[in-house]
């Protein structure tokens, strides 16, 4: 039959007849199987990797006592410490039983065993490491996401980037739930990470989903998981996002985009921390801070009736705004000395602006704010010549000409689309539906652009 599974078990025992009646029985479920006679030959297997171990806890040298199973246990254990190892003991002997999960057992049956209660001990635990590698990784490549991608420290010194600096300050270490609100590409989604990053939470994951970017049809598999056959093409269990940012933030972006029909169902969570995956009967409870953003007027959504006011209430117990770039002023510069900074040690180059190029940075209105300043900094170091950034490589009065209904520049095709997209998202104040509608493709359409062109 079909390895669906694609899980291997390892089956560690001196009887040839065990041996034979568990592949058997793992086979035919899907499960590939290798055997051991001996605690030698399974720790040589094991290095090998398997995803469980069915562990004897008797061999030929000691028929009685266990202790080569215990010793078999803690060897595998060290081996890797998230391999789920099932103790197999004779019916009755509970003692034993007790000292292999002291020895770091996961669970154990009894021989001899049912093949139920058998298939149904294995698939619960390989789900578990499943969900357990699976929250882990993501933890860890969220971690380095965050070292990699996001200065320690927030830039800039206007008054109005230090007044929303000091509210930040003083909510981060607090659990309540934090509005982050501001245009397109002033920094929302960083803002998040410092508010996570200055917690009590830190050490956990910080884990970011586009509430308008998941498929309605999917959201409660990407918010609260799936167990394995809850529809077609859950062929294994997955974790949703909030059991991964269980013990840390979850981070909802966009989240006027929130169809009316999820927001019932968020709210719930959000209320009660509690949440059953798809396909599952057992309701599960996190531990998860919530901080959303969105650049929508969220109290206009909630008169028109499209935002329920309770999930509102709810998300908004701290509102912070984040400052147009336009209103910062000085903060321009200093962004763009960290851009130069971070792009030219990207690409290679020693380049500095001239002062031409400082006044036009300071002059342009930067409707794409800070994101629009960073492709503005990349751009320049791609196109400089010489050692000195001027403003023709900066570009700006030909992105200002684009604003406009009179489109004569001829650019990159690229470039253009790019432009359309932030031209249509800005028209309708950041609105995907509405910009998608104007230019004339689907929404799952100008969310994959976005991602291409780096449109927040």
């Amino acid at each position: 039959m079909t390895k669906a599974n694609s899980h291997t078990v390892l089956v560690a025992d001196d009887q040839a007849d065990v041996q034979q009646a568990l592949k058997l029985a793992l086979g035919q479920s899907g499960y590939e199987v290798v055997l051991a006679s001996d605690p030698a030959a399974a720790e040589e297997r094991a290095r090998a990797g398997v995803d469980l171990a069915l562990v004897d806890m008797n061999y030929s040298r000691d028929t009685t006592s266990g202790r080569e199973g215990l010793a078999l246990i803690e060897t595998l254990g060290k081996l890797d410490p998230d391999l789920p190892i099932v103790a197999m003991t004779a019916w009755g002997s509970i003692d034993l039983a007790v000292a292999a999960l002291k020895a770091g057992a996961t669970d154990f049956i009894e021989k001899p065993w049912d093949n139920t209660r058998l298939l149904n001990t294995v698939r619960t635990h390989l789900d578990k490491a499943q969900a357990h590698s699976e929250s882990k990784r993501y933890r860890s490549i969220a971690s380095i996401q965050r070292r990699d991608q996001v200065p320690e420290k927030l830039i800039g010194e206007s008054e109005p980037f230090k007044l929303m600096l000091e509210t930040c300050r003083r909510v981060a270490g607090s659990d309540a739930s934090v509005l982050i609100t501001g245009e397109n590409g002033v920094g929302k989604g960083l803002l998040a990470d410092y508010l996570h990053r200055h917690s009590a939470r830190a050490d956990g994951a910080f884990v970011s989903v586009n509430m308008g970017a998941i498929p309605e049809s999917l959201f409660e598999s990407e918010m609260f998981g799936h167990v394995r056959g809850a529809f077609t093409d859950a062929h294994e269990m997955r974790s949703g996002r909030f059991t991964l940012a269980d013990g840390g933030t979850l981070f909802l972006d966009e989240i006027g985009n929130l169809p009316e029909g999820h927001q019932a169902k968020l709210l719930r969570v959000l209320e009660s921390g509690q949440f059953e995956a798809v396909g599952a009967s057992r309701t599960q409870s996190v531990n998860v801070r919530v901080i959303a953003a969105t650049n929508a007027k969220l109290q206009e959504k909630v008169s028109e009736g499209s935002f329920r006011r309770d999930l509102y209430y709810r998300l908004n117990t701290i509102e912070i705004e984040v400052p147009a770039l336009r209103a910062r002023g000085d903060d321009v510069l200093l962004l763009a000395d960290f851009f130069l900074d971070r792009f030219a040690r990207r690409h290679d180059r020693k380049l500095t602006f001239s002062k031409a190029s400082l006044a036009a940075l300071k002059a342009h209105p930067w409707p794409g704010n800070v994101r629009e300043l960073s492709h503005a900094v990349e751009r320049a170091v791609l196109l400089s010549v010489d050692s000195r950034i001027e403003p023709e490589h900066l570009r700006l009065a030909a992105m200002e000409d684009t604003s406009s209904s009179d489109f004569q520049r001829i650019v990159p095709l690229e470039e253009a689309e790019a432009m359309m997209i932030r031209n249509a998202l800005e028209r309708f104040h950041g609105n995907t539906e509405k910009a998608a509608a104007a230019l004339g493709i689907s929404r799952s359409a100008i969310y994959r652009r976005m991602e291409k062109f780096g449109i927040r």
